[in-house]
């Protein structure tokens, strides 16, 4: 069985600008999805009920439901509907921001989970002493507790950004322009199967490896106790 490779150099602009996406969309997704887990996590640590229950709601619903389904329902019910309703006479947005909103969500969920447990398992005197100085709950919780926590954090927030690449190939279901339908477009078009999916498939593996050997593990190296 021929395979003719040479469609992915026929294609690499649609190659170079899928990888281009996919790396946007996951760090946006990361920056955005730590930033909202955090607020959520410490949500649904609350001990006030209208904060907690909303967060622990939010957690089990984007949990407990594939990323796939989440993906296709916001981008052809919740984002059009809300454009609809507060814009419009304005274009709805491409699918490339239905990919961000739907990483973030998803990915909030479990960086939520990942905060709470790293900040539940710092010892409680930490808060105390933090306290008998003088600091309110809010700066021990910043300045003594997260940067703790964070250090525990890392191999689990290393593989959630890790899931969080690859899982950006479902997006090619709306026709994000990522490397997952990058791929799927050139097998379509050439009906050359191996070569595209491969091609892909390589590229995935370089970004991830590079992902957990050269970032997470830099990371745990600075942050690491001496």
């Amino acid at each position: 069985m021929g395979l003719n490779w040479g469609v992915i150099s026929q294609y690499q602009e649609l190659f170079i600008r899928g990888v281009q996406n996919t790396i946007l969309l996951t760090t946006v997704a990361v920056v955005c999805g730590t930033i909202l887990g955090l607020f959520i996590g410490l949500g649904k640590m609350s001990d006030r009920v209208y904060f907690k229950v909303p967060a622990a709601i939010y957690v089990e619903l984007f949990r407990g439901t594939p990323l796939f389904l989440q993906i296709l329902l916001i981008h052809t019910a919740v984002i059009p509907g809300i454009w609809g309703l507060f814009f419009p006479e304005a274009k709805v947005p491409e699918a490339i921001f239905s990919g961000f909103v739907s990483l973030t969500l998803n990915a909030a969920a479990y960086i939520a989970e990942i905060f709470r447990a790293g900040i539940q398992s710092i010892d409680p005197g930490q808060m105390e002493a933090a306290r008998s100085l003088g600091m309110t709950k809010g700066m021990g919780m910043r300045l003594i507790v997260i940067p703790q926590a964070f250090m525990r954090m890392l191999p689990a927030l290393g593989n959630e950004f890790i899931a969080l690449l690859k899982d950006s190939s479902l997006l090619a279901i709306i026709s994000t322009p990522e490397l997952g339908y990058a791929a799927f477009s050139v097998a379509k078009n050439t009906f050359e199967r191996y070569p595209p999916y491969l091609t892909a498939g390589a590229i995935y593996l370089v970004l991830t490896l590079f992902l957990s050997r050269v970032v997470v593990r830099g990371l745990e190296k600075r942050y690491s106790p001496k």
